[in-house]
C-alpha cells in the first residue's frame, strides 16, 4: 500500500513539473503609426495591451474588434482603445493608428 502511494505521488509530482515547464509567456509585438507619423509600439500579452506609457486591460470583443481600457466600462464599446487585429487598425482615445505585427 505504501509503495503504491509513493509511486502515485512520484508520478503526480513528475507530471506537475513537466506541465509547469511547458508554460510560456506568449505575446505579440506590433509597430503602429498614425497619419501624422506618430509612432507607437504595442505588445499584446495575455489579457493586456502594453505601450510605452500605459497598460490597458482586455474588456471584450465584438465581432473582429477587441476593446481595451484601464478600467473596463459596462458598455464595452466605451473603452479607450479599439483594436482590429485582422486589419491592424488601432484607435486609442480617438487617434487612429495603422499597425503591423513584428
Amino acid at each position: 500500500m505504501t509503495l503504491r502511494l509513493l509511486k502515485a505521488s512520484t508520478l503526480l509530482i513528475g507530471t506537475l513539473l513537466i506541465l509547469s515547464g511547458c508554460e510560456r509567456d506568449s505575446y505579440t509585438t506590433w509597430s503602429c503609426k498614425s497619419d501624422e507619423q506618430v509612432k507607437l509600439s504595442m505588445i499584446l500579452r495575455k489579457a493586456q495591451m502594453e505601450s510605452q506609457d500605459s497598460k490597458l486591460n482586455f474588456c471584450g470583443s465584438l465581432g473582429n474588434q477587441s476593446y481595451f481600457d484601464q478600467h473596463c466600462q459596462t458598455q464595452t464599446t466605451q473603452s479607450s482603445a479599439v483594436f482590429t487585429p485582422s486589419s491592424g487598425k488601432l484607435v486609442i482615445k480617438g487617434q487612429e493608428f495603422q499597425c503591423t505585427v513584428l
